[in-house]
């Protein structure tokens, strides 16, 4: 854990035991991540503001309040997660893991923010803004709306165009008990299907919705 935020955070732990309660789940019992969040969440909310104030000088509120939601959102913190390989390093109770929950954009949002919270307390707002401007990157510049997820696009995908909604159906489940892998398919009646599998059912169906939507798009 210790290696994976010295790599990711850009900042090798003075106190590993902060860290490791920022990516630690209620699920789990005891100490969790959910004070952390909610440092974490402010001090994003700051950051985010400073930057797109500098960023873009002529514009009116309205337009920079559009983007900040959109860069602040839980969907926006859960794919920055995805992308530094969150959904590895969460400790979570044996139930909330067979629920999925390492792949939840909730609890991947969470701990997004509940480990700047950690990064402020260890170096403070420059240590903190360093990291959000590295992962949050081009997003700042190009979002203006928050992501939706694949599950919720092609369901609306569907609706739009007078098609049933998807259908997700559980095609297999291999691996050890402790680290299963889910074969999910998701269907429209008259449009399609694709498959995908993942580290939970959860997962799975993400992945398989997401590639149905760029079969149909």
């Amino acid at each position: 854990m210790t290696e994976w935020v010295g790599q990711t955070l850009g900042h090798a732990p003075r106190d590993p035991a902060l860290f490791e309660r920022a990516l630690t789940h209620s699920s789990r019992g005891g100490t969790h991540y959910e004070r952390l969040e909610f440092l974490g969440d402010r001090v994003l909310g700051l950051v985010v503001a400073t930057w797109l104030f500098e960023l873009f000088p002529s514009e009116p509120e309205g337009k920079l309040s559009r983007r900040f939601n959109a860069l602040v959102s839980g969907g926006t913190c859960a794919e920055v997660g995805r992308t530094l390989g969150v959904g590895g390093q969460v400790i979570l109770g044996k139930q909330a893991r067979d629920d999925g929950a390492a792949d939840s954009d909730n609890v991947l949002g969470d701990i997004v923010e509940a480990l700047i919270g950690a990064l402020y307390l260890e170096t403070g707002l420059e240590g903190a803004t360093a990291f959000i401007r590295r992962a949050w990157g081009e997003r700042v510049s190009t979002r203006d709306k928050a992501p939706q997820h694949p599950k919720s696009a092609l369901q609306e995908w569907a609706a739009s165009r007078n098609r049933k909604s998807p259908v997700y159906e559980l095609k297999g489940r291999t691996g050890p008990h402790h680290a299963p892998r889910f074969l999910v398919e998701v269907s429209i009646p008259g449009v399609g299907e694709a498959s995908a599998e993942g580290l939970s059912k959860q997962e799975a169906e993400t992945l398989a919705a997401k590639a149905l939507l760029e079969k149909v798009k």
